[in-house]
This record gives structure tokens, C-alpha cells and sequence, in this order.
């Protein structure tokens, strides 16, 4: 591959993501599955069929909450290098994403209260892109805060007006 071609990103998330990311999904899933269950319950005459269809409906919600964060552990990827910062991301479609650190005009680290529990955070990269800032997520909030500093760093030593 080229030196100018896209590179893939040799890093994972810290290990411990997958548990946060769990966390997540169960927190969006757990209440959908047992609204499906209480519509069920108190709203139906309670049909055999339907029933079905509810409880494979709830049991595919709460096996989505915990599948889903160890197949994004699997597939998003980050690096930085002295040219850029990389990232691969998404489930089903794959989204590359590269900021080359010339084009870099801020870096923030943000820690939310349960990736504090697993002592997680995620370092935003923002460009003047139109497609957005980049999130390197479920880094170790040592490595994000190390990280943050390398990437300010590289940022301030690199030529060009970051526009």
C-alpha cells in the first residue's frame, strides 16, 4: 500500500469497551424487550402466536445488546502516525475516516459516568470537514489523555492552516 493510500489501523479499543458498550445496549435494549413484554401482558387477549413473536423479539434485543459490542470490538480499528489519525468503524458498513494532522483543529477527551466505572474515555478529533469530527472510542483514559497530548502536540508542530 502506498504511503498516501488508505492505511489500515492497526489499534483496538481497550478490552475493557466491550463491557461498556454492553452496558449501552442493554440500556436501550432491556427497556424495549420488557415494553414489548408489558404491551403484550396488558393489552392483548394473549395469543399463543403472539406471545411467540414477543419473547423471540425481546430474547433478540437483550442477544443484541450482547453480541454487538464484541463484534465492534472485532472491527473498529484506530492509529495515529506522524501524517494522520485513522479509524475503521461500523457494524455492517465499515467507515473510514482519516484526518491528516495538517487539517487537525482540536482535540477533547470526554470521559460520560459509565465509562468513568470502567475507566474509559474517547478522544474526539475535529477538522473542518463536513463529515464531522472523528471518535477514537473506549480508549484506557490514560492512553485518551496521552493520546490527546500527542495528537496537540504533532498538531501545533505540523505546517498548514488547518482549514
Amino acid at each position: 500500500m502506498s504511503a498516501t493510500g488508505l492505511r489500515p489501523p492497526r489499534h483496538q479499543a481497550d478490552p475493557r469497551a466491550v463491557s461498556w458498550w454492553t452496558v449501552q445496549w442493554l440500556m436501550l435494549m432491556a427497556p424495549l424487550a420488557g415494553a414489548a413484554v408489558a404491551a403484550y401482558a396488558l393489552f392483548t387477549s394473549r395469543p399463543g402466536w403472539l406471545g411467540a413473536l414477543v419473547a423471540v423479539f425481546a430474547l433478540g434485543c437483550l442477544a443484541l445488546a450482547v453480541v454487538a459490542p464484541r463484534v465492534s470490538y472485532r472491527v473498529e480499528r484506530w492509529e495515529v502516525t506522524d501524517d494522520a489519525v485513522y479509524t475503521r468503524t461500523g457494524l455492517l458498513t465499515h467507515r473510514w475516516r482519516v484526518a491528516p494532522m495538517s487539517r487537525i483543529q482540536r482535540v477533547d477527551t470526554a470521559r460520560g459516568p459509565v465509562q468513568r466505572l470502567f475507566g474509559l474515555a474517547d478522544v474526539t478529533v475535529t477538522t473542518a470537514s463536513s463529515a464531522g469530527a472523528i471518535t477514537i472510542g473506549g480508549l484506557g483514559h490514560e492512553l485518551a489523555a496521552d493520546l490527546a497530548d500527542h495528537l496537540t502536540a504533532r498538531t501545533q508542530a505540523t505546517p498548514g492552516d488547518a482549514t
